[in-house]
């Protein structure tokens, strides 16, 4: 009936677990009143578990409805005064609460229950009554987690304690009983006789507490026992030694007398029962006193020791002071001691049960002991059997942080450094595997994977208390010794210290045992790696599954190892892997972390806010720091936007142990850069008592905070003040808080040598993120209990942690594992680097990045998309329009469009980058400071796009000038012989005889020959462009104050002719101020500069018009932009190497220049033009001649001569567009994504193909190689699908369709000419198509009647134009297709991958910034310094360094940049400050270039070997990696 009621029915058989009380719900963040009994089992348990000391009440809260509220209010209170018989019956005694919850919970939450109601003070249950049977049952196992410290008053003077589990203490115990009823409370009296002077505490459960007057149901039976232990003080200790004190509550009397050495009975009267029970007490060894009223005493014939008589003339505190001096008397006369495990042995013969009894339990332990029992010596232990986490471990440790600090390189090269290192690192890795399994550790191993989870569960408790009682005992005489020592005169130092470090290597756990299988299982891993070991040979593999399992049920488990100051990576990552697998990849979770000075309770503090079991225990204290899993209901789920909290426990910083040690400080630097990093929340915990170590404490939280500002990783700080108990705390402190600031923004300031403040680094508010927490305890331990303020203050501070993580849930998405393992990873990196000035980009913040870049790439082509069909359908209209048109304020309005159109496409850019920032993807608050660079990217874009447009648009309207000219010249002749056709036709008709084909074509020969003669045609005026190049290059020096002598033609100067000849003047005073790298990098210079200008010269002569004065402009002002940027500047060119490369550029350009100008002149030479018009004439003049309607024939020549080409070249225009948009949304668009992927597919080709020379024209001419690599792969597309085809018919198909709707709403009626009908039909089509009718002759010999019959005609042709265009299109080579596009889809798939073209300054690896306006120059994989031609300037040899190893190396580099001096490494930022040259991320990332290194240089493949070992498949996987 109770379980039902208190609704636990359901847990009778299915036991609640400690997990579930764990598990964060509403209600365990902000707890509620009870209302109903349901609620009072999981209250009781939340507050038990929050150390609150009103755990125990079972009193139900009655809130008055809303609407009986107000005018009623004062009756309301006035009745609850009023507690009736109903209220009673539907309260609970607190003892049938805590009955009922012990019942219905497994072992293993009765041990967590007993050891908080321990802390807390409370009485615990020694026997509890079962519900449906008299057998009681002893709770053993429950108590054996409670270790308790006391200090004896044999130990008072030395100031020694005594620290041991309570189950194994043997204790003088003393229980209470009472006879018939009584008029005033035993358990009430109990807790006056145990309490010190001043501090009353109610240990017992007693008729005057809160519900303590309801009636027991089901705790009838049960046996209490609270403990007296002393603190050493002689005036104020009850009692010298510990005592045991049993009260009984119903009829076990038999136990208390085979357990006690004396029994207190209380009576006021004495029933038949109760003198037989008395007769029965004359076998027993106990003693036995009784508490009479005066009226029993004469009645029981005792001596006067035995009694203790309760009456008027000695008041409460006097009859307290007697009972406890009696007790005292009792504990001095050397009584029987009884340890509880001693107790269980005669509960057993009594016929009672046990509760570890049971077969997982004793099965579980004797596999325990048998793995325990051999551990005498706790440093020999781990010595002989823990081998792999000692010196190897640590030594692995020193190796891997010397791979990234390179300290002690000396002069060897850093390379061969590395690889001895790696090698080193490989050899210990190797001995560690080749080390045997020790017996204990087989059986450690055994028992954890074959147990069932309940048995694995006993065993791994079993393993902690057996380990914890031999390190106590081990430490407890060490101890002993040290200080025997320290005492003896003249003592050895050196012993002292041996003594210290033994007590310091004298922890020993469950963990160790842990560390030392992640240890065989690294080592294993890393040889698999190596020997490419088959899984199935693995006899680890199965440990991080079994250890994931274990984290699940809330084990902790190691994150950093404290002693070695290191993470085993490999298998903190491999047990959280399995971790996120057996949670359904359902891992979002935030991180809480606790920093602080050793000893300061911040175990405590998470043990009391999440209900832990963080070991807290002298000599137990956190080394390193261990990570707890806990689950979030459903509920907080959707608040927190996590389904866990992941809580990670530090070591104490500034402990005392490790001060010794030189690298203490950098030590504690490291744990709290780490954890710190990895958590969403740091508590920095503080004891007002230790100012000076909590300004350390601040100074290693303001450094790690301050690496994590870099990152764009801003955690939150709530700083805890420990032991501050006065109310107005926060008030008084305001003051202090203002300092405590100070201090920050002060350190902050030092710590980043810039004007910053700690708010700009930390989600940081002073008022809100400061907490006062009063001590932990109320009085002087041992006997003091859990202070309420500490549990409440706690609460609070809890309840603040889950607004705050509500509040940050919507602005930031909580961290997966995977995230959390790639944050691990790239923290530890950069801790293993140790300089911070390395800009962290791990993978996630790389991840996040490479999104956004995509992101922004799909963006910008949508901007430069929009623009190029703006400028396709400007230049168009600019082709349709008239010679008077075309002057004034034409170009001023495209102007004012074009800017509109790029404000309106340039916002909508912005608009997506501000959406992006605001929706939902991964880690956006990593590369927050990335979206100013991509806001810069989008000002540039437009700015080019602007300069693109313009000029464009100057173009066209120049061409079309130019047309026009042309045009109008050729208009003139054209009239004339239309009028000499129109006559012939005449004077032919006039003849008698009928003229046939031939002499028809006679007349007409005759008649053209003569009107060409009369017309006397003039050329275009031939121009010198030569001179033009001449006097503007000429002017351009002028301008520089330089002189252009000696110089016959440009003519006589060609790019291929260009060379930098050593023994010139310039080059000669270069080499005397520089090294010889400096001739490469002005070759470089010309070179790239002569292949920019050639690609502009081709691009005009292509476009088929004439030459104009801009061209060569242009030319010069691109010449002029680059020999002024800063790199340039830095090489010192002389003058004479300027001049000398214009002159060979413009010489070239005079070249192609004057040949397009001829050509030009040629194409369109009027007589040229009106001779390729003449079969035309012919035809019509044929027509007019036979009278037929020539509109058909007509409509036919529009088709073919005017329609056809503005459709190709309308699909020209639209088809390089559709290419681009077809590439970046089909399977190839991945490749284009960013320029990591493009990285990525490039290299993986070219590793492919092994080809030497491919790769020398990757690394010499990268660009020129990209843009031929993604051509090559735009033809081997296209040439493998109908693509191409299908995009050419859907253009054409919809300009068609264009061109229909055109001629119908252009219809000609009676009255229009058929030039009329073709302007409105040109009119309509104005901004799609340019269609040129100076090819179409005869229209004006055309009466008006024909032009409807021409308008009718011109549809039927349509399809088979179609079919023709279509058939020529694909008859056409992709090649040359593509040559002919408006917009070239390799020069628009260049722009999304190439970047800002920059290259390393030391192994020329290209730039991987994927915005393109970035500050900062970066690459994931730097290559072989020898493949950038960097030569040893020792052995000429190329340099096989690798810039990502010498920046944290010892070495030095010179170049024309330091002018031949040497310079550190390490501070390459002097001189390349926009590059960031990052450490390797691994030991494997350069592996890709160090395999291309040596496969195609032998001569360096003998000099370093070890680059010899990396097999393809090692290097694909590097740049898959990176």
């Amino acid at each position: 009936d109770v379980l039902s009621r208190l609704n636990l029915e359901q847990h009778r058989h299915r036991k609640i677990r400690l997990r579930d009380v764990l598990e964060i719900c509403p209600e365990s963040i902000k707890p509620r009143v009870p209302e109903a009994l349901g609620d009072l089992p999981w209250h009781f348990l939340r507050k038990l578990m929050a150390l609150n000391g009103t755990a125990r009440n079972t009193s139900l809260g009655h809130e008055a409805p809303a609407e009986e509220k107000g005018d009623e209010e004062e009756l309301w209170i006035d009745d609850n005064f009023c507690i009736n018989d109903a209220e009673m019956k539907v309260s609970l005694h607190p003892l049938d609460v805590l009955c009922a919850v012990l019942l219905c919970s497994d072992s293993f939450l009765q041990q967590e229950i007993l050891s908080r109601m321990s802390m807390c003070q409370f009485a615990l249950p020694l026997l509890l009554p079962a519900l449906d049977s008299p057998r009681c049952t002893l709770l053993l196992w429950a108590m054996r987690d409670i270790v308790r410290r006391w200090r004896p008053h044999s130990l008072a003077q030395s100031r020694g304690f005594r620290e041991e589990s309570l189950v194994l203490t043997p204790m003088p115990t003393v229980s209470f009983v009472r006879l018939g009823s009584c008029s005033f409370s035993k358990s009430q009296l109990l807790n006056e006789v145990l309490s010190p002077a001043q501090q009353h505490h109610d240990l017992f459960v007693h008729r005057d507490m809160e519900s303590g007057n309801v009636r027991r149901e089901i705790a009838d039976g049960l046996v209490e026992i609270a403990w007296y232990f002393p603190a050493g003080w002689e005036n104020s200790d009850l009692f010298p030694e510990p005592v045991a004190i049993t009260n009984l509550r119903g009829d076990r009397f038999s136990f208390l007398t085979q357990i006690s050495s004396a029994v207190f009975i209380i009576t006021e009267s004495i029933s038949e029962r109760g003198y037989a029970l008395l007769s029965s007490l004359k076998e027993s060894t106990a003693k036995y006193y009784f508490i009479l009223n005066c009226k029993m005493a004469p009645v029981l014939k005792l001596s006067k020791s035995q009694l203790l008589v309760k009456n008027n003339s000695i008041n409460n505190a006097g009859f307290v002071k007697k009972i406890q001096s009696t007790m005292r008397n009792i504990v001095n006369s050397s009584p029987r001691t009884v340890s509880l495990e001693a107790m269980a042995v005669m509960t057993r013969e009594l016929g009672m049960q046990v509760d570890e009894d049971s077969q997982e339990c004793q099965h579980a332990r004797k596999r325990a002991e048998e793995i325990t029992a051999e551990i005498r010596d706790v440093a020999k232990y781990k010595r002989e059997n823990l081998r792999l986490q000692r010196d190897p471990w640590r030594n692995l440790g020193k190796v891997e942080k010397e791979l990234c600090r390179m300290q002690r390189q000396g002069d060897k090269a850093t390379e061969d450094y590395k690889s001895e290192l790696k090698r080193k690192w490989l050899e210990i890795r190797r001995q560690q595997y080749e080390c045997d399994l020790t017996g204990g550790l087989i059986k450690f191993i055994m028992e954890i994977g074959e147990l069932s989870p309940m048995e694995k569960h006993y065993f791994l408790k079993w393993m902690k208390f057996s380990l914890d009682n031999t390190a106590r005992e081990s430490l407890s005489k060490m101890r002993a010794e040290y200080k025997k020592k320290c005492e003896t005169p003249g003592a050895d130092r050196k012993q002292l210290e041996e003594l210290d470090q033994l007590i310091s290597e004298s922890s020993l756990g469950v963990e160790h045992f842990m560390r030392e299988l992640g240890q065989f299982y690294e080592a294993e891993n890393a040889i698999a790696k190596e020997d490419k070991m088959a899984e199935s040979q693995r006899q680890f593999i199965h440990i991080p599954g079994i250890v994931a399992e274990l984290m699940l049920e809330g084990f902790p488990v190691e994150l950093i190892d404290g002693d070695a100051s290191n993470i085993p990576l490999q298998w903190v990552t491999d047990v959280l892997t399995q971790l996120h697998a057996k949670l359904g990849e359902r891992s979002r979770m935030l991180v809480v972390t606790v920093l602080g000075v050793q000893s300061t309770g911040k175990s405590t503090l998470l043990n009391t806010m999440f209900g832990l079991q963080l070991a807290v225990s002298s000599g137990r204290c956190t080394r390193g720091a261990f990570m707890t899993l806990i689950k979030v209901t459903e509920a907080v789920q959707k608040l927190s936007g996590c389904d866990f909290i992941l809580v990670i426990d530090t070591e104490g910083l500034k402990a005392p142990e490790l001060t010794a040690l030189e690298d203490s400080y950098q030590h504690d630097n490291e744990l709290a850069t780490v954890v710190i990093g990895l958590s969403d929340i740091t508590i920095v915990n503080m004891a007002m008592e230790n100012a000076t170590e909590m300004k350390d404490v601040l100074q290693i939280a303001v450094h790690a905070f301050l690496r994590m500002e870099k990152l764009g990783q801003k955690p939150n700080c709530q700083f805890v003040h420990q032991n501050v108990s006065d109310v107005s705390a926060h008030e008084q402190n305001m003051r202090d808080r203002k300092h405590l600031l100070e201090q920050l923004n002060e350190m902050t300031r030092a710590a980043a040598s810039r004007a910053i403040t700690f708010s700009d680094i930390m989600q940081y508010d002073p008022e809100k993120h400061n907490w006062y927490i009063p001590g932990l305890w109320h009085g002087v331990p041992p006997m003091a209990p859990v202070n309420a303020g500490y549990s409440e203050s706690v609460c609070e501070l809890k309840k603040y942690l889950f607004e705050f993580i509500e509040n940050l849930s919507q602005n930031r998405t909580a961290k997966s594992i995977p995230d959390f393992i790639e944050w691990l990873k790239s923290l530890w990196n950069s801790v293993k680097h140790e300089n911070f000035i390395f800009s962290f980009r791990n993978s996630l913040v790389a991840e996040a990045y490479n999104l956004l870049a995509m992101k922004y790439s799909e963006w910008e082509w949508g901007f430069r998309k929009q623009m190029h069909l703006w400028i396709s359908e400007k230049e168009t209209f600019i082709q349709n329009q008239l010679p008077d048109k075309l002057e004034g304020d034409l170009l001023d309005t495209l102007k004012i469009e074009a800017q509109k159109k790029l404000q309106q496409e340039e916002q909508q850019l912005l608009d997506h980058l501000e959406q992006y920032f605001k929706g939902e993807a991964a880690n956006l608050n990593l590369i927050e400071k990335y979206k100013e660079d991509f806001k810069r990217s989008a000002s540039s874009l437009k700015k080019e796009l602007e300069g693109v447009s313009i000029s464009k648009c100057e173009e066209a309207i120049r061409i079309r000038r130019g047309q026009h000219k042309i045009g109008t010249i050729l208009s003139t002749y054209k009239q004339t012989i239309e009028g000499k056709v129109d006559r012939l036709v005449a004077e032919c008709r006039n003849r008698k005889q009928k003229l046939d084909d031939k002499k028809l074509k006679t007349e007409f020969e005759k008649m053209w020959k003569e009107t060409l003669s009369e017309l006397k045609l003039s050329r275009l005026q031939r121009r010198q462009v030569v001179q033009d190049l001449d006097f503007q290059l000429r002017k351009d020096l002028e301008n520089r104050g330089q002189k252009l002598q000696e110089v016959v033609s440009l003519l006589n100067y060609r790019m291929e002719s260009f060379r930098i000849r050593k023994d010139q003047n310039w080059y000669s005073k270069i080499l005397a101020y520089f090294t010889k790298d400096c001739y490469s990098e002005i070759e470089a210079l010309a070179v790239s500069l002569m292949k920019k200008c050639k690609k502009y010269i081709e691009e005009k002569v292509k476009s088929k018009t004439d030459y104009h004065e801009t061209y060569c402009g242009e030319l010069l002002r691109m010449l002029n932009e680059r020999l002024r940027q800063e790199d340039v500047q830095k090489l010192l060119t002389t003058p004479h190497f300027e001049v000398y490369l214009k002159l060979h550029i413009l010489g070239e350009a005079a070249h192609s220049f004057q040949k397009m100008h001829e050509d030009f002149i040629q194409e369109n030479d009027p007589q040229q033009c009106l001779e390729k018009l003449k079969p035309q004439y012919f035809k019509t003049f044929k027509a007019l001649y036979w009278e037929k309607d020539g509109s058909q024939t007509l409509a036919r020549d529009f088709c073919d001569q005017c329609l056809k080409p503005a459709l190709v070249e309308h699909v020209n225009k639209i088809l390089g567009v559709q290419i681009v948009d077809d590439v970046v949304s089909s399977e190839q668009s991945i490749t284009y994504s960013s320029r990591g992927f493009f990285q990525f597919n490039l290299l993986k080709e070219l590793l492919e193909k092994e080809n030497f020379d491919s790769y020398v024209d990757y690394i010499i001419t990268y660009e020129e190689f990209v843009k031929t690599w993604i051509r090559t792969q735009l033809l081997k597309h296209y040439s493998k699908t109908a693509a191409l085809g299908d995009m050419e018919k859907k253009i054409l198909s919809s300009m068609i369709d264009k061109v229909r709707k055109a001629l119908q709403s252009s219809s000609a009626t009676k009255n229009t000419t058929i030039s009329d009908f073709l302007d409105s039909v040109c009119k309509e089509l104005q901004k799609d198509l340019v269609i040129s009718r100076d090819n179409l002759v005869g229209i004006r010999f055309l009466n008006v009647n024909s032009s409807k019959q021409f308008s009718d005609f011109i549809p039927n042709f349509l399809p088979d134009l179609k079919k023709q265009i279509l058939a020529e299109l694909k008859s056409t080579d992709i090649e040359s297709k593509l040559s002919h596009l408006s917009v070239k889809p390799e020069a628009e798939m260049f722009k999304r991958v190439f970047g800002c073209g920059k290259q390393c300054p030391f192994c020329k690896v290209p730039c991987e910034a994927g915005a393109p306006g970035h500050k900062e120059h970066f690459a994931s994989v730097h290559r072989p310094q020898g493949l950038g031609q960097y030569r040893s300037s020792r052995t000429e040899k190329l340099a096989y360094d690798m810039c990502s190893s010498d920046v944290v190396g010892n070495g030095t580099f010179q170049n024309s940049d330091t002018e031949g001096k040497r310079h550190p490494y390490k501070e390459y930022r002097d001189y390349y400050p926009d590059w960031n040259i990052q450490p390797d991320p691994s030991i494997e990332a350069s592996s890709y270039w160090k395999f291309v290194f040596h496969k195609f240089n032998h001569q360096f493949a003998e000099e370093y070997e070890d680059w010899g070992t990396i097999t393809k498949k090692q290097a694909l996987e590097s740049i898959k990696q990176v």
